[in-house]
């Protein structure tokens, strides 16, 4: 779904899953400090919207995803998982309840698959699932920004800033009275610099909670069952994660960023070393220079001096080995 505010001067469309939406509006690295210092918004109007009403919403919610939710209070923002049998993360969703409906956003192009499991699951539970991506846009306003939202609209507020539910066909009017707009690619910059996992980016077919850092976030521990919650369980109790994911300081030599999905080596062991984990996203953040997020073996030392591909990497614990 294309945004109008692509027609915003200087805008320059992103590519990939984040296709629709601006990767930035000419200059990155001013629109990174302009989030930073808590001015501005961001267009996320490609992200699925996904909501549930009902009476039963809450206790329901509870016992699909890996939040705890069956007594959130209104208006407080949380985060939670879907997994699949086996515990791989499948979903996450940024919800807010707003008193009579459960409103979340998840990742583009998502949202058909989420509500076509919520359908399959809702039995005799008084719950509707809706789609609401056509008609309902998410707006960022950065952590500290002193911008009203407009009257009625579900408002989900978190640590890092607020998300706005915004009905799609007030968008460009609230650009033009709200900017200045910050692109994508400031957004994920800052998500980065906050070891923010996203999925399809930091996930592939086989990632689980631990991996990512997602355990107290997105996962409560002391709740009922839920579907993968066994394996959520054999680990926090029983053994460690396969993987770990990492903050990378990049060599800043480098004109070209590693892209998502790049090998990561053991600098010591040459480039024909063995593989020990991969980039999953790479950032030009406006003060740290090229960092990136980055899945490892949970073996590999803390010390190791990494390089993916041919740049130069030195790593920072995320999640614990």
């Amino acid at each position: 779904m294309k945004s109008p505010l692509l027609a915003l001067p200087g805008a320059v469309p992103a590519e990939g899953v984040d296709e629709g939406v601006a990767a930035h509006y000419g200059d990155l690295f001013r629109e990174q400090r302009a989030l930073a210092d808590g001015s501005g918004f961001v267009d996320l109007s490609h992200r699925g919207v996904v909501t549930v009403s009902g009476e039963d919403r809450l206790s329901w919610l509870h016992l699909l995803l890996t939040q705890h939710v069956s007594d959130l209070p209104p208006h407080q923002a949380t985060e939670a998982l879907v997994l699949s049998a086996h515990g791989h993360i499948e979903h996450a969703l940024y919800l807010v309840d707003d008193g009579e409906t459960v409103w979340a956003h998840v990742e583009p192009g998502t949202q058909d698959a989420l509500v076509a499991y919520l359908e399959s699951m809702k039995f005799f539970y008084r719950v509707e699932v809706a789609d609401r991506t056509e008609d309902v846009a998410v707006v960022h306003l950065p952590a500290g920004s002193i911008a009203e939202p407009p009257e009625g609209v579900v408002v989900r507020e978190t640590p890092y800033g607020r998300d706005l539910f915004l009905p799609r066909a007030d968008l460009e009017a609230y650009a033009h009275k709200s900017g200045p707009a910050a692109g994508l690619l400031a957004y994920e910059a800052l998500r980065v610099e906050h070891h923010r996992p996203r999925v399809g980016f930091e996930t592939d077919h086989r990632t689980i909670p631990h991996e990512l850092g997602w355990i107290g976030t997105a996962v409560h521990l002391q709740k009922g069952c839920y579907r993968g919650q066994e394996t959520v369980a054999r680990v926090e109790n029983l053994g460690k994660p396969p993987r770990r994911l990492v903050f990378l300081h990049l060599d800043g030599s480098e004109v070209h960023l590693p892209p998502h999905g790049t090998e990561l080596r053991l600098a010591d062991e040459g480039p024909d070393g063995r593989k020990i984990g991969v980039v999953t996203t790479s950032v030009r953040h406006h003060e740290l220079g090229p960092v990136a997020l980055a899945l490892v073996k949970r073996n590999v030392p803390l010390d190791a001096r990494l390089v993916a591909d041919t740049t130069a990497a030195a790593q920072e614990v995320i999640v614990a080995p």
